[in-house]
């Protein structure tokens, strides 16, 4: 068998809506090609969540492919995010693989979402001639990868396909490595939204459509799960954007909690709800949040960082509002957290920042986080650094940050500090070292061979 055939390794239904979107649109190739699904679960327990293969609202998505070949049942009864088979390994895998999917000699284009990490990581190494090719996770598309990976991989990365949510901005994820991002219009992204909604019946949600009552609808994220801030943190958070729908003349506030976040979080902004003299009902079913707001007529969407934000806005319409992102941004910790581009581009389209200078913050942002990876960064990031106000550059980059790399806005050093920091590199402090420590090894072979020792 010859040809070529494309594996979509997929495991949210934001990127299988992404992947189908793209070839709907003709932007990955002919249809003479064969597609495969192969959907997995990287849920903390996969028995218990809803997968991509088994979600009756995404039978329509896939649809689109010749066929499908789960993960999981593969791997049982290891969990894929622990998939780390050993280098020796990889050629008998990929060719247990070529058997099992009955791939034989075919050219495969593989496409992947999150490849930091197992099991899109391995798959990528697995596949050692595949051309490859990511599919975007939202937001965290415009971050860079956050961890070097081999030379023998990054080489094939050829696309990144990603709905085109923030328009004119450039995604920084494989942006070191010449990957050609492929941009999903939103009006083709919307069309799969919208197919995907009215794929299947939902009176919960059909309850709800009042057109003439003015409605906003607030995205739970349950960020006290990633450890950003507290429970009760969380819910000040929340009832903070119970005021903001309020203020913007919302009637109705529709809150879609989080699949994992306690019944406390409805109950509270049920609470200020009423205090604000604004009627209140919880949406908890299964339509992405972008068609719920479009369902519902929403006159504003309001969450923290989701991405629903600008997907919301930019293939709807629909204004939206985000509450808490800076307390996000001088929380997150690392500073390397993957969730900081996401939440520093959702800040900036709060404020009004125009698209030029949003590529900049995500720019400077993306360097800040990853020096070593996004080096040729540098040059745009000290261009967007040294035209914002300090108050701005010390919101997305903080001090500590810009002395360490030697960017504009770094305070001054104090006594003890020399000049000339990491710049993007090791910094002069770990060079001090490093050269004292070079030092004492030399003297150490000078003694030896004097002393014959």
């Amino acid at each position: 068998m010859s040809g070529t055939i494309q594996l979509f390794a997929l495991h949210s239904a934001y990127g299988l809506m992404t992947a189908v979107a793209a070839i709907d649109a003709g932007l990955l190739g002919d249809d003479d090609v064969e597609r495969i699904l192969v959907p997995m679960s990287t849920a903390a327990v996969p028995e218990t969540a809803p997968d991509l293969e088994s979600v009756p609202r995404l039978a329509p998505l896939r649809a689109r492919f010749d066929r499908i070949e789960p993960l999981n049942p593969l791997l049982d009864p290891l969990h894929p995010t622990t998939w780390h088979p050993g280098e020796q390994e990889l050629p008998m895998l990929e060719r247990l693989l070529r058997r099992t999917w009955a791939l034989h000699d075919a050219r495969l284009e593989l496409f992947v979402q999150s490849p930091q990490v197992a099991p899109a990581r391995t798959l990528m190494a697995l596949f050692s001639q595949a051309q490859l090719n990511v599919i975007g996770d939202g937001l965290m598309t415009y971050s860079p990868i956050r961890s070097a990976m081999p030379r023998q991989v990054t080489e094939r990365v050829a696309r990144v396909v990603h709905p085109d949510v923030v328009p004119g901005v450039v995604p920084l994820v494989f942006a070191e490595t010449g990957a050609i991002p492929v941009p999903v219009d939103p009006a083709d992204h919307g069309r799969v939204l919208c197919e995907v909604g009215q794929a299947q019946p939902d009176a919960a949600l059909d309850a709800l459509v009042s057109p003439d009552v003015p409605t906003a609808l607030v995205i739970g994220q349950y960020l006290s799960a990633l450890g950003l801030m507290s429970q009760d943190d969380e819910t000040s958070l929340q009832t903070r954007m119970i005021d903001r729908a309020a203020d913007a003349g919302a009637q109705r506030v529709v809150f879609k909690p989080h699949p994992s976040a306690p019944p406390a979080f409805s109950d509270a902004l049920g609470q200020r709800a009423s205090a604000r003299g604004v009627a209140f009902a919880t949406y908890a079913g299964d339509q992405p949040a972008e068609y719920v707001a479009h369902r519902l007529g929403a006159a504003a969407v309001i969450a923290g960082f989701s991405t629903a934000l600008p997907t919301a806005r930019t293939v709807f319409g629909i204004p939206g509002h985000a509450v808490g992102s800076d307390t996000v941004l001088a929380r997150l910790t690392p500073y390397e957290n993957s969730n900081r581009v996401p939440a520093a581009i959702v800040d900036a389209l709060e404020r009004g920042i125009a698209t030029d200078e949003l590529q900049g913050i995500v720019d400077a942002v993306g360097y800040a986080m990853q020096p070593h990876i996004v080096g040729h960064l540098r040059p745009r990031a000290i261009a967007a650094l040294a035209a914002m106000t300090g108050r701005d550059r010390e919101r997305y980059v903080p001090s500590d940050r810009l002395r360490a790399l030697d960017l504009p806005g770094a305070p001054a050093r104090g006594r003890w500090q020399r000049p000339g920091g990491q710049a993007g590199g090791v910094g002069r402090w770990e060079e001090l070292q490093l050269t004292a420590a070079g030092a004492k090894r030399r003297a150490r072979r000078v003694w030896k061979a004097a002393t014959g020792r």
